[in-house]
């Protein structure tokens, strides 16, 4: 490796710049080379559509998957849950750091938690996943809310809820605490009320296939047990044919004996955006030890979903 500077692609948005900060810094820590950020904007971040009608799937990649292509930078860091679930040949995901919390959290007016809302509250959210599963629990609950759609970056949501517009608004932990704003969450969500979207809190750090020393020094940021977890829930998302806009949640938990790892749990919800219908299943196994295993598990509780009608909960499936 040489001692020149490594180009790092990221969207301009405050979240990708403070994530892809923090992976510059590891990177050059391990690499012991200057990391610069390119700044590259992408259709998801330029259109005004809501998500889920613009498709969601690789809205936020496309535009860095190019740039890496076309070698105007070296490497690029998504948000793990915005890549689309089938790995394009000519690039590698070479580095799945340790996750962020992957639950949901509420910001809201007066310090309110979420059951503690007034009948009639306004909750903002772009994810029809949250939606779905908001909806669900305030029905079994005898809660009474409205789901409102939103776009935009971390200020626009919040300023729904300073102005009044809205009561609260749902948001990744992960997000807020990595851009330094996690003391304005007013309630975390559960993963038993609200599960999170595959791979939410966890970055990937992806080169071309091609780049032997690159993959190779990126590869010490990457946690194992990240991976195989992520793993399991984007092969979930893929069995069902679902894109990243799609209603669907998923969570691999490592069990733990002590400091020993023993089991792994994954979870997953498929819901219309009401709440009115929802497959909600989990299955408990050893940790896979492969790619591969991992792949399996999320597959294996896929097929039992789509078994119990999954496939008619989420509206338009991928293409």
């Amino acid at each position: 490796m040489t001692d020149k500077t490594l180009r790092l692609g990221t969207r301009r948005s405050r979240l990708a710049m403070a994530q892809s900060g923090q992976v510059a810094e590891a990177v050059s820590r391990v690499t012991g080379r200057p990391v610069e950020l390119v700044e590259i904007t992408t259709y998801g971040d330029t259109s005004r559509e809501q998500l889920a009608q613009i498709g969601g799937t690789g809205v936020f990649v496309t535009a860095l998957r190019d740039a890496l292509l076309k070698g105007e930078v070296d490497f690029a860091v998504h948000s793990l849950k915005d890549l689309p679930t089938t790995q394009p040949d000519d690039l590698v995901v070479a580095a799945v750091p340790v996750r962020e919390d992957p639950r949901d959290v509420i910001v809201a007016r007066d310090a309110l938690k979420f059951t503690d809302l007034p009948s009639g509250a306004r909750i903002g959210t772009g994810s029809p996943r949250r939606m779905a599963q908001l909806n669900a629990y305030a029905r079994s609950h005898g809660l009474d809310i409205a789901t409102v759609p939103i776009r935009g970056n971390v200020d626009t949501r919040i300023g729904f809820v300073r102005s009044g517009e809205l009561d609260a608004v749902v948001l990744a932990a992960a997000g807020l605490n990595r851009i330094g704003r996690g003391d304005e969450v007013t309630d975390f969500l559960s993963v038993d009320t609200v599960l999170p979207a595959p791979g939410q809190g966890a970055l990937a750090v992806e080169c071309t296939a091609g780049n032997a020393d690159l993959i190779a020094a990126l590869a010490e940021l990457d946690d194992p047990f990240t991976r195989i977890a992520v793993t399991a829930e984007r092969s979930l998302l893929a069995a069902l044919e679902a894109g990243c806009s799609a209603p669907v949640g998923a969570l691999a938990d490592l069990l733990a004996d002590g400091q020993i790892v023993k089991e792994m749990r994954l979870r997953a919800v498929v819901g219309t955006t009401d709440g009115t219908r929802m497959v909600q299943l989990s299955t408990t196994g050893p940790v896979p030890e492969t790619h591969d295993g991992a792949m399996a598990l999320g597959r294996e509780l896929a097929a039992e979903m789509l078994a119990q009608g999954a496939a008619g909960l989420m509206g338009e499936r991928a293409q």
